[in-house]
């Protein structure tokens, strides 16, 4: 149990923290106790909301994390979850107000502080591009995962290895996501389905220049080394963490609004979880535990596959952020319980060795 708390100190102190300024500033601008349980209570909700939603994100960031030399671990640790908290949970929405409705930074927190209506329905206008790119960036993702002709291990063994054969085709990714784009922006209006086509395509560039530049990056490092296995490491892998994690909070951060239109209110709930996915990143990193549950990975990709299809769809429908986090958890579940299966099997199929 100590051991794990080590993973998770950190976390549990700024969750802490978090709930203590949210019945502070329920108590300030309210001065009712039944009004500040109420923010507090939406903060949990938050939190709870954003953690489910997030494990699958934890699970990628450590599969790229371990292959990537120990001081830009610690800069991605450091530096990155400073830009998850503040800049995807706080800066971001008001990045949106302020370019959809040509306010500077400062009118727009102004805005969402004394008119969170008006700054929910610019926030939320903004949902057709968001979906687009954020949904075609983590489709990207997690197709990229399966279609390598490189990968040996399977956990749904028919699927997974009916599109392995198709792993030397190339660009066939881009052709799925492209495909898929074009057809839910078919279902859409002309304006919308514009801004969602563009959005779409900048989320495909955008996985291709970070990809593009982590590729160059490793060249000059294998370079340099001479020797060596090729691995993803420096600027290349932190910039591509970044843009996996920012395209997993858009729709954390818009979904935020089904539950409280206020800034400070949502910037606290899911703060919290963003430090938690910090904490299982190091957790998975530093156990190895990636290693010891062999189909935890391909889980955690399928849920990214799964998120990307549903921020797509919903430019079209409606979907609920819980029935996201209930596929993503159910997903992750069952990979570790196959995991935890096939490591029951293998050591029952040793043979035990005699006692002298």
């Amino acid at each position: 149990m100590q051991t794990l708390l080590q993973y998770y100190k950190f976390s549990l102190g700024f969750t802490a923290l978090c709930f203590v300024l949210a019945a502070w500033y329920g108590w300030t601008s309210t001065g009712s106790i039944t009004a500040t349980l109420a923010i507090v209570w939406i903060v949990l909700v938050l939190s709870i909301l954003e953690v489910s939603l997030s494990f699958d994100n934890a699970v990628v960031n450590a599969t790229v994390l371990r292959e990537m030399d120990p001081v830009w671990q610690q800069r991605f640790l450091t530096i990155g979850i400073l830009i998850a908290v503040f800049g995807m949970r706080i800066v971001f929405p008001i990045a949106i107000v302020s370019i959809a409705a040509n306010l500077g930074p400062l009118d727009a927190i102004e805005l969402s502080l004394n008119n969170p209506e008006e700054y929910e329905r610019i926030v939320s206008s903004a949902h057709i591009g968001i979906a687009g790119f954020g949904g075609a960036f983590l489709a990207m993702v997690g197709l990229t995962f399966f279609f390598d002709s490189e990968k040996d291990t399977h956990w749904i063994g028919s699927i997974e290895r009916t599109i392995n054969r198709f792993s030397s085709v190339p660009a066939v990714e881009i052709g799925l996501v492209l495909g898929l784009v074009y057809g839910v922006s078919t279902m859409l209006g002309q304006d919308e389905a514009f801004t969602f086509l563009t959005a779409a395509i900048l989320g495909l560039l955008t996985f291709i220049g970070v990809n593009a530049l982590g590729a160059i990056i490793e060249q000059r490092e294998a370079r340099k080394k001479a020797a060596g296995e090729i691995v993803r490491s420096g600027l290349g892998g932190f910039l591509y963490l970044e843009v996996l994690d920012a395209s997993f909070s858009f729709d954390g951060v818009i979904g935020a609004f089904a539950l409280s239109n206020n800034m400070i209110i949502i910037a606290l709930g899911l703060s919290v979880g963003a430090m938690f996915v910090r904490s299982m990143t190091i957790h998975l990193v530093r156990t190895g535990t990636l290693a010891q549950y062999r189909y935890l990975e391909h889980g955690a990709f399928w849920a990214i596959i799964v998120l990307g299809v549903i921020m797509l769809l919903s430019a079209r429908y409606h979907i609920p952020e819980t029935i996201t986090g209930l596929i993503g958890a159910v997903l992750i579940g069952l990979s570790l319980w196959w995991s935890i299966r096939f490591n029951r099997k293998r050591l029952a199929d040793e043979p035990q060795s005699e006692p002298q």
